[in-house]
């Protein structure tokens, strides 16, 4: 079984230091943390009203980072022109709503394919890979295999609520899996995020053909307690 990836989303880094309006915590010294704690990507999402992410913060951390960028943005023109002149890794496409707390499902694939495909074509242009965070929906992946993105990020949000409740936990991962399945048979590199703990992604081990979880609520939560690298660190053996 090959190891699982760990990408770490850093946003709530930036919400923590927006909350002064000042740069207490440097989201750049953080990120470093982040990197030493053993991450394999970081993953920032630049939302339109730009309520914890800024422009310039990714701009900095893609010039000084050691280990890939994944940029998270919604499928609109701002962001499309944005993600190109940045040239991250990867860029995974989002719903977006300005009510929303966090990220509340995957995205429409189906309403907005020909966005899609505009979208990915521009990008894999220019050597910059695309992932659609996508409900584990076998039609779902079928649509996404026909936009020509590279892979799609499976949401786990419902999977993470229903861990507790043993017969609906095991229906939301036989879920996972079965859309594991429809994704390596579409040819899409597949991840994995949302919601995802210290003990709820254990299970991310078994879904055959998974190359990447991305967290971060979780690691930045538990680093009040342990240090954020050792949060990382912690979190990465558990995909190990």
């Amino acid at each position: 079984m090959n190891e699982i990836r760990l990408g770490v989303n850093i946003d709530h880094i930036a919400t923590l230091r927006n909350a002064r309006g000042e740069n207490d915590p440097s989201l750049l010294e953080m990120a470093f943390e982040v990197i030493d704690g053993g991450a394999d990507s970081l993953t920032m999402h630049l939302r339109e009203d730009r309520r914890h992410i800024r422009d310039e913060d990714v701009h900095e951390i893609r010039k000084h980072s050691k280990v890939p960028l994944n940029l998270e943005m919604a499928v609109t023109d701002e962001m499309i022109r944005f993600a190109l002149g940045l040239r991250p890794k990867s860029v995974c496409l989002v719903p977006e709503n300005r009510e929303e707390i966090t990220t509340e499902g995957g995205l429409d694939v189906s309403s907005m394919s020909s966005k899609i495909k505009d979208a990915v074509r521009l990008f894999k242009a220019e050597d910059i890979k695309v992932f659609l965070f996508v409900e584990p929906d076998r039609e779902t992946l079928k649509i996404s295999a026909d936009t020509q993105a590279n892979g799609v990020e499976l949401h786990t949000g419902s999977y993470a609520r229903n861990f507790l409740h043993e017969a609906a936990r095991q229906r939301e991962l036989h879920r996972l899996e079965d859309a594991a399945h429809a994704a390596k048979s579409q040819g899409l590199e597949l991840h994995a995020g949302h919601g995802l703990n210290y003990v709820n992604t254990v299970s991310m081990k078994h879904i055959v053909g998974l190359t990447e979880v991305n967290t971060g609520h979780a690691i930045i939560s538990r680093a009040l307690k342990t240090g954020l690298s050792r949060a990382v660190s912690e979190m990465k053996e558990l995909l190990r």
